[in-house]
């Protein structure tokens, strides 16, 4: 029997805020103090221009929430009657009539309270007291002493407080640390006896034709609780009943096979479990479950050791990105949103997320999706760029933590890896910690995370989740007497492609598995103009530097465009300039890895999704749209994918079948001046194997003499929609691009347009800005690169049909032929 708690209200004990002086505010809940003082417009919104600054104090101030719920006397008559808290944010200390009932210390974890001897008949009292996470968690670092992390210069202590890590502020996030019930909280009485949890296992026979499932089940009882039965029901994902009975391990035969997309169908069945006490139902239980068995094979091999997930026995090419929490505010983002943003992830042909370890273990509505849609979850644990203190009461927190959210996610598919921590390993042997660490004037050695994720995490995914694999760290090479960057071995991190290097460092590794690797560009322009007040809007204006987060992030982003190209200081062309070196550089490195599969079988780049509005390393901007490079991921996470590659003195064509069925088709390959004359071309017959590449080492012919204005580019001779691969000989800024020019016809349709262009000189990565017109359009494609006389249609969803002046005027359609002529960019479109 739950008693729902409604009708909260927050306040400060703190009378020196004047903004809450003598204010006492209706409170939503689940939510935080952030979204109810924007509710009540008390603040600005912190994602625009430069509000952030002016709601620090929150995060610095001591807040209470508050409610007032009835008991009845049947509510006594129950054998409990306790205080149900899915999550609370994070410093709390409770109180039912002005009596202390508990004190937590971490958002990670849900609690139950007893709050039967704190009660009375009839009306009562609930208040929350939430400590100031800044101040705490500073407190804590004084008394123990300071810890490495990657945020010390900003006073960020977030490795002292269970807590999402990036609300203290990353190089992609604002700091908006957060204070609130951010999970849903109630009253529950019961009777005689309840599920507390259940961590259904399932493990598959070697052909895959038998399940044992194995449901670990823990009860809370009280002392007459006998003739305590549970009924068991397995359903299919028709509805047909597989098993109804009392056995906690039964078996399956044939189970219908769940696979992440590309791979097979999603089929989830679905598991019951009914408590009873005689014919009354105490307690029930549900959840879907698919039958799939994971292994992650890090076996040695002539030059290392693999990193390769294999699913139902079929070796995986991950194609992915990493999740960060997609709003600063985790309330905000509800099922429907959650749905969008992993559609367009599977959209985008990526059969993987990885949940990175600075922000939360997701709602259950993440997971659920993630089971239906086949995305592969790979899950870090919460601890990301720090050390970490592993002294008490540290330890026990990370432990519970660790208990409640594997048993919690146990039961999903879709998750297929533990993994300890995000870059800490690495920081230890790189980032100078060991020197900090050893500086400490403490008569022993401190502690900073090793414990755990060599031991304690480890050992309770052996205890609670024994079918999914754990590794202890991104990135990581197997053993730490190796570095864990190590080329050869284990998973791996390329960051200095981004921090000290032009993106063609890429290809000097051929690593096993990348799960971290990205290059910046700004937000769509829609957003921009949405989250950005100034005018005229400028590259460095400094609304648009608030929302550049990185250390030196637009002078790296300047430099590595200035490896390609010149930097414009026209905003629109700035704009897609840097867009497109985004988009070209994560196409450079996931193509080269994707050619050196099964070497190479994985890559995860970050990131997807924005939590507001920001120059990062996105491919989705803060507020849903998306960027070129989602377009270009597209097609290099394709499973059919040609690719132009180096292979010693020459170049090769590399095909890429990352499909069930053998690729048969014909090829044809020219080289091609810039004004559109074939210079030279051969044919190929080629059949690729499933799941297999071929390469096809190009001879002379295409190795060009004049490299600033010729170019290669492959096709196929099927209907399949598979993209061209091009090759040009040399950067941009030495190409010998013409002044773009074209002609724009445009068909209104339902729901749209029809944007018509065709070339009259060569294109080169044509961007069509719809958004500039109006903010809320999609178009079908970018990044589209046209030859001579040759014609493209982009459809576009839009309310209205712009005109062809108004598409000129607002330099809407950019390629990069502009941004080496961006002094004539209007006057030469017609």
């Amino acid at each position: 029997m739950q008693i729902a708690l409604t009708d909260w209200y927050v306040r400060t004990p703190d009378t020196t805020i004047e903004t809450m002086l003598n204010k006492t505010l209706k409170a939503s809940v689940p939510g935080c103090v952030h979204t109810d003082l924007l509710a009540h417009n008390l603040i600005e919104d912190p994602y625009l221009d430069q509000n952030e600054h002016d709601v620090q104090w929150i995060s610095s101030t001591d807040w209470n929430y508050s409610t007032t719920f009835e008991v009845t006397a049947k509510h006594l008559e129950m054998d409990r009657l306790e205080l149900v808290c899915l999550g609370l944010d994070t410093i709390a200390t409770l109180f039912i009539n002005d009596q202390e009932i508990a004190k937590t210390y971490n958002m990670h974890r849900a609690y139950r309270f007893d709050v039967k001897p704190y009660v009375q008949l009839g009306q009562n009292t609930l208040t929350i007291h939430f400590a100031a996470p800044q101040t705490w968690s500073e407190a804590q670092r004084d008394k123990l002493g300071d810890l490495p992390n990657a945020y010390s210069v900003d006073n960020a202590p977030y490795n002292f407080i269970r807590k999402m890590a990036c609300n203290y502020g990353w190089d992609w996030g604002p700091r908006l640390t957060t204070v609130g019930i951010w999970q849903p909280i109630y009253l529950e009485a019961w009777n005689t006896a309840r599920i507390e949890s259940v961590r259904p296992l399932i493990n598959l026979n070697e052909d895959l034709s038998k399940a044992q499932v194995d449901i670990n089940i823990s009860l809370d009882k009280v002392v007459k609780a006998d003739g305590v039965t549970l009924e068991v029901h397995l359903s299919s994902p028709t509805g047909e009943t597989f098993y109804a009975g009392s056995a906690l391990t039964f078996e399956v035969d044939n189970p219908e096979l769940w696979f992440p997309v590309g791979y097979g169908e999603q089929p989830l069945y679905t598991l019951k479990l009914e408590l009873k006490h005689g014919t009354h139902l105490l307690d029930e239980w549900e959840t879907r479950l698919g039958f799939r068995k994971v292994v992650l094979d890090t076996s040695l091999d002539d030059i290392g050791s693999a990193f390769c997930f294999i699913i139902n026995n079929k070796p995986v090419f991950i194609k992915g990105a990493n999740w960060i929490p997609d709003d600063c505010f985790p309330t905000r983002v509800d099922k429907a949103r959650y749905r969008n943003r992993i559609m367009q992830a599977r959209d985008d042909k990526m059969n993987m997320l990885r949940i990175w370890g600075g922000g939360i273990y997701e709602q259950d509505d993440f997971y659920d999706l993630c089971d239906e849609l086949g995305i592969l979850v790979w899950q870090d644990f919460l601890f990301a760029c720090a050390a970490y203190p592993e002294e008490e009461p540290y330890w026990s927190e990370v432990a519970a933590e660790a208990r409640y959210q594997v048993t919690r996610l146990s039961p999903h598919p879709s998750l297929v890896l533990w993994n300890g921590n995000n870059e800490n390993l690495w920081g230890y042997v790189s980032w100078d910690w060991q020197r900090q660490l050893e500086q400490q004037d403490d008569s022993s050695e401190r502690t900073w995370g090793r414990g755990y994720y060599l031991d304690l995490l480890p050992n309770i995914v052996n205890e609670l989740d024994s079918n999914r694999p754990y590794w202890p760290g991104s990135p990581y090479s197997g053993s730490l007497d190796l570095h864990p960057l190590a080329d050869n071995y284990g998973c791996k991190h390329v960051w200095d492609a981004w921090n000290q290097t032009d993106y063609s460092v890429y290809r000097a590794y051929i690593p096993r598995f990348v799960s971290e690797f990205g290059h910046q560009a700004p937000p769509s322009f829609a957003t921009l103009l949405e989250s950005i007040s100034e005018r005229p809007l400028k590259p460095d204006s400094p609304a648009v530097l608030h929302h550049q987060k990185a250390i030196n992030g637009n002078d790296k982003l300047h430099t590595r465009l200035a490896e390609h190209f010149p930097v414009p200081k026209d905003i629109h062309v700035w704009h897609y300039a840097t867009q497109l070196n985004q988009a070209r550089a994560m196409d450079y490195g996931v193509s080269h890895w994707r050619s050196y599969a099964p070497t190479c079988m994985g890559t995860l780049y970050w990131q997807l999704n924005d939590c507001w509005p920001v120059t990062s390393w996105a491919a989705v901007d803060g507020y849903g749209r998306k960027k070129p490079l989602w377009y270009a991921s597209r097609r290099f996470y394709a499973d059919k994918l040609m690719t132009v590659q180096p292979r010693g003195s020459h170049l090769a064509l590399v095909i890429v079948n990352d499909s069930d069925e053998v690729w048969q088709d014909t090829i044809t390959v020219q080289r091609y001046s810039f004004s559109g004359e074939v210079l030279y071309e051969q044919t190929y017959s080629i059949e690729v194997s499933a799941r297999q590449n071929h390469q096809l080492i190009l001879d002379d012919g295409f190795h060009a003499h004049k490299k600033d204005a010729e170019l290669i580019r492959a096709w196929v001779g099927s209907a399949d929609d598979i993209s061209d691969a091009w090759w040009f000989f040399d950067v941009d800024k030495r190409l010998n691009y013409p002044v773009a020019e074209y002609q724009l016809d445009i068909t209104p349709t339902e729901g749209g347009y029809k944007l018509e262009l065709t070339a009259q000189t060569l294109l080169r990565d044509v961007v069509v800005y719809a958004d500039k017109l109006e903010p809320n359009t999609e178009v079908s494609d970018q990044l589209i690169t046209l030859l001579p006389q040759e014609s493209f249609t982009f459809t576009v969803r839009a309310a209205r049909v712009p005109t062809v002046d108004e598409l000129r005027a607002n330099q809407v359609i950019l390629c990069a032929n502009d941004v080496i002529h961006d002094n004539s960019l209007v006057a030469q479109n017609s």
